[in-house]
Parts: C-alpha cells; sequence; structure tokens
C-alpha cells in the first residue's frame, strides 16, 4: 500500500556542500555552473520479478474472506444480492492496520471505516443529483487525489487509497436516488462494523502480535546487516535502520509500558547496538530471540542491558509530542501535493478519454490511473507495467471462472471470496500476480445485480486499462516535480540538526539521549526515503549525492556514539 511540490521553473542551485562534505564532479551540481537537468530512463528489467511475500500476508487475506463472507451471505438469503457493492465497500476495510498493535489498529481502522463512509458518501450523493458522465468523472478525479493525498499523509499503510477509489468510484455510476443514500450508508456502516470486529479479532488469543512482529523483524535485519561484509553492509544499513524504527514505532504506539513491551524494547536495544557495533554483533543469537518472538510463548529476556536502561527507556515516549500533524503533513510545500496533483489530472484525463471512446464503464479507466501514482515517475511506470501485464492475464482468468461463477449466486460469491483471497496473496509478491486475481474479481463484482455477457466486460476492461495506465503516466511526466531535489536538501537540514540534539545530550545533557537517538534514526530513515524518491523523479538537475552520504556517515557515526553512551554510562564526545 510522496513526491514534491511542482515548480514552473527549475530550482536554484544547491548551496556548496560544506567544508566536512566531500565532493567530487558528479556529487551535487556546482554552484558556479549552470543546473544539469537530467532525464531518467524508466526501466523495464525486474518490474515483473516476483519478490518474497509478505510475512503477515494470510491476514489481511484471511480477514477480507471473513469479513466479506458475513454480509454476502447475509445478502443471499435474503435474495438482496443486488445490495453487494454496498457491503463491500464496508467489509474491504479489514484489509487495512493489520502492521499496526491493536491499541493503535482499533483507532486507525475505525477511521479507515469513517474514510469509507465519507467517500461512498459523497459518491451515492453526487450518482444522485446528476447523471451527466462528464461531472461524475471530475467528481471521481478529485475524489481518487483526495483519497491518495489522505492515505499518504495518515501513512495508513497497503492496500492505500486504491481500495476507496475503487468503491467509490464505482459507486458514482451506479444508479441511486437521493431517498436511498441513507439505507446504502447504513449498509456499509454495518459492514464496516464487521470488519472493524475481524481485524481487532486476533487480539483476543495474541495481544502483543505486532509488536513482536516488528521486533523480530528488527532483530533479522540487524543480523543481516552484521553479517554482511565491505560494499554489502553499506547496502543493508539503510534497510535495518529502517526495520529498527519501525519497531519503535510499533511499540510507542502500544500506549502503556506494560512487562511485554519492556521485554521488546530490550531487545530492540540489541538490535540497535548490533548497528552501531556490527563487528561485536553475535547473528545467530539475534536470529534466536527473532524466532523466540513468534507464538505466545515468554518474550526472549536477553542480559546485557543495565538497569539505568529501565528509566532511559521513558524518553521514547517524547516522540509521540515529536510526530507531524496531519495538517503539517498536507502543508504548502508539502511533497504529497504533486502526486495529488498527478492523480487529479491523470484520473480526469482518463475517465474523459474513455468516455469519449465509448466505454460504458469510464471509472474502470479512471481507478487504473488513479491505481499507478507512487512516490516518483520512475515507480509509476513500474506500476503502469505491472498493472497492464496484470490486467490483461486476469482478463483471461475472468474468461475461464465466469462459467463457473454464472451456475449460481452462491457460486458467484464462492468465486469472489476466492478471488480476494488470491489476490492478498499474491499481491505482496508483486502487484501484477495480485492483480491476476483482483481483474477477475472486479470483473464479477458488476455481475451481483444480473449476469452479463463476459466478451462485453472483458473488452471494456482490456481498453480502459490501456487507456487508464497511458494517461497515468502521461499525467506523470507531465506534471513535473523539479522541487524533489529541494526537499532531499531539507532532509540533510535536518538530519543534521537532529545529530547536533543528539551530540549535545551526550555531552551535556544525557537523560534526552534516547529521544534524540530515535529522532536521529528517524531523520536518516526519512533522508533516504527523500533521496530514493527523488532519484527516480524526471526533469531535475543532479542530486546532491555526496552530501546526502556525508549527513549518513556522520549520523550514523553518531549514532554508534549513543549505543556506546547508553552501553557503558559515560559521556562521549564525537
Amino acid at each position: 500500500m510522496s513526491s514534491a511540490p511542482v515548480g514552473s521553473t527549475p530550482p536554484p542551485s544547491p548551496s556548496p556542500s560544506s567544508p566536512s562534505s566531500p565532493s567530487s564532479p558528479s556529487s551535487s551540481s556546482s554552484p558556479s555552473g549552470p543546473t544539469r537537468v537530467r532525464v531518467r530512463r524508466l526501466p523495464l528489467a525486474g518490474v515483473l520479478r516476483p519478490g518474497k511475500p509478505s510475512d503477515i500476508w494470510f491476514k489481511p487475506a484471511s480477514s477480507v474472506v471473513v469479513a466479506t463472507a458475513i454480509p454476502n451471505l447475509t445478502l443471499l438469503a435474503i435474495g438482496r444480492l443486488d445490495l453487494v457493492m454496498y457491503t463491500m465497500a464496508g467489509s474491504f476495510c479489514a484489509l487495512y492496520t493489520h502492521n499496526l498493535p491493536y491499541a493503535a489498529r482499533a483507532r486507525a481502522l475505525a477511521g479507515v471505516v469513517l474514510g469509507m463512509l465519507a467517500s461512498v458518501g459523497i459518491a451515492m450523493v453526487a450518482a444522485s443529483l446528476t447523471t451527466s458522465a462528464a461531472v461524475l468523472v471530475a467528481v471521481g478525479a478529485l475524489l481518487a487525489a483526495a483519497q491518495k493525498t489522505l492515505c499518504d499523509a495518515t501513512r495508513i499503510g497497503p492496500p492505500g487509497h486504491l481500495i476507496f477509489t475503487f468503491i467509490s468510484s464505482a459507486t458514482l455510476f451506479a444508479p441511486q436516488a437521493i431517498g436511498q443514500v441513507p439505507g446504502h450508508l447504513a449498509l456499509t456502516l454495518g459492514a464496516g462494523a464487521v470488519a472493524w470486529l475481524v481485524g481487532m479479532a486476533p487480539a483476543l488469543v495474541r495481544p502483543h502480535g505486532p509488536e513482536r512482529r516488528a521486533t523480530a523483524r528488527a532483530l533479522r535485519a540487524a543480523a543481516a546487516y552484521a553479517e554482511a561484509a565491505g560494499p554489502g553492509r553499506e547496502r543493508a544499513r539503510p534497510a535495518a535502520a529502517a526495520a529498527v524504527h519501525a519497531a519503535w514505532q510499533s511499540l510507542l504506539a502500544t500506549g502503556a509500558r506494560t512487562a511485554a513491551r519492556r521485554a521488546l524494547e530490550r531487545l530492540v536495544i540489541h538490535a540497535e547496538e548490533a548497528l552501531a557495533a556490527p563487528s561485536a554483533a553475535d547473528p545467530a543469537q539475534l536470529r534466536a530471540w527473532a524466532a523466540g518472538l513468534r507464538g505466545t510463548g515468554a518474550v526472549p529476556r536477553p542480559g546485557g542491558v543495565r538497569p539505568e536502561a529501565e528509566d532511559e527507556l521513558l524518553g521514547v515516549e517524547a516522540e509521540l509530542a515529536a510526530e507531524l500533524s496531519l495538517w503539517r503533513r498536507l502543508g504548502p510545500g508539502s511533497p504529497l501535493l504533486p502526486i495529488a496533483l498527478r492523480t487529479a489530472v491523470g484520473c480526469a484525463l482518463a475517465g474523459y478519454v474513455s468516455l469519449a471512446l465509448g466505454v460504458g464503464r469510464p471509472y474502470w479507466a479512471l481507478v487504473t490511473a488513479a491505481s499507478l501514482y507512487q512516490a516518483n515517475v520512475t515507480l509509476t511506470w513500474n506500476r503502469g507495467v505491472q498493472r497492464v501485464v496484470g490486467n490483461l492475464v486476469g482478463v483471461l482468468a475472468f474468461a475461464a471462472i465466469a462459467p463457473l461463477a454464472h451456475l449460481s449466486q452462491a457460486a458467484l460469491i464462492v468465486c469472489c471470496l476466492a478471488l480476494a483471497f488470491g489476490a492478498e496473496a499474491l499481491m505482496a509478491r508483486n502487484y501484477w500476480l495480485g492483480s491476476v486475481c483482483v481483474t477477475p474479481m472486479a470483473l464479477l463484482v458488476t455481475e451481483f445485480a444480473r449476469f452479463q455477457q463476459p466478451g462485453e466486460l472483458i473488452l471494456d476492461r482490456v481498453v480502459d486499462t490501456f487507456v487508464g495506465a497511458l494517461l497515468g503516466i502521461v499525467a506523470a511526466i507531465a506534471v513535473t516535480n523539479r522541487r524533489a531535489a529541494d526537499h532531499i536538501e531539507l532532509a540533510i537540514d535536518a538530519t543534521d540538526r537532529a545529530r547536533a540534539r543528539a551530540e549535545q545530550a551526550l555531552t551535556a545533557t544525557p537523560a534526552n539521549l534516547r529521544p534524540a537517538r530515535r529522532d536521529l534514526t528517524a531523520a536518516l530513515v526519512d533522508l533516504r526515503a527523500t533521496h530514493d524518491a527523488a532519484a527516480g523523479e524526471w526533469w531535475q538537475r543532479a542530486l546532491p549525492e555526496q552530501r546526502v552520504l556525508a549527513a549518513e556517515q556522520a549520523g550514523h557515526r553518531t549514532l554508534a556514539a549513543t549505543v556506546r553512551g547508553m552501553e557503558h554510562g559515560e559521556r562521549v564526545r564525537v
């Protein structure tokens, strides 16, 4: 389940590197020379290569099956499968928040349900007030942009805005009377309540499961970093730092510092120490602790964490107050705004061209365009290739499945449930594999009201896939993001400030050492993410690669010093 504001002119050249930052002809653009604008290639190699599945792929897969089956079978029993679209809007909320601890999940999942309710409510009202396809496409494009922006800003995670856009766009083109809206919204809310209960149910048997998994990931990533050598270690460091940071964020979201949380914090400290001194780490021991976090047994309790660390661990609570508010993430200059503009423009173009071609379901082209937008143009291109391939294979799968699904309404429900499970099982390996299941499922959903001719559905889907993918990518390239390099400069400055605070805590205020370390870790993770996002953008000057490298190296040296300072209980000067 992120980029930068649009500028009509090239941004100014970056300031010269500081004396402490190494420079080379290939780093940032020279302050005295002209700004060089580079066009990056759009790759094909590896775009369709399957990856490793998520370690919790079965959780959203099984949750959406249960959350969908309950209302669907109820509607089947009363003979009202024509209302499935409205219950499905709530049921699909079960796909979200599976990485969050249950205290945070309860709030976030309720927010997802309310967001879905607002999305379909706007779509229903619009559909009831006008039958103009041009107006409905415009509403759908604006909704898609808002959904994309809010999902990125709230960091809700996979599947992001796509489910919201799919449901609300389909609802826009479903016949609707204003008097039906309250009843249909009640169906969505009821199914959303079922999804919330399904998402929270595992807390009854494994109340600390999400934070245990996050801690295990951090331990395994630290072990991989410690085992790596040479350039491989440098490549493994950002992933390991991100995993440790994610583990702390998961622990912070659990609420009260229970005994189980304190035990997990000690394990994350050991992962941090492995990052600071990889040659002294024991990868086998780190992996053994990670393995011990499976199931519901006692959390491993390693030695080596001094008693004073218990008091220092209280400092992590300060991070909660340091989290950026939603409005600050969406303010002027936010890197989310260009993606929002790309989404609105791409979805509108795709919808209107689909209408001009006479396709009966322009929202499919709109949803295809909305599904493409990632952090930069290169990733958007990759998603476009994956979407086209997945949809083409998916329509072939629909042609094979349709005769079975048409046997009865019960068979139609079973086919949709099986495809929903398959989509989540495959999506984590590669988006195109998941699309092979999503495409026939989306086609079958249109048949709950009445069975249709497969050939017509297949033709419309293929046309809309190509229209949506082509125009979505065109919009991503046309809506330039030439301030991406400026956001790297801001991330470097933020990293330098966080490093200075950590050094001050080391030498003057050791009581603030733990939160300062957390802030520096978060700044380094954000710097790497900002750099990677900018590296895939078109039409921009050369990036300050050497300044990024220097900031990362200095930051990681300070992190190592803070770990040594906490481990030995002494003040260390960097």
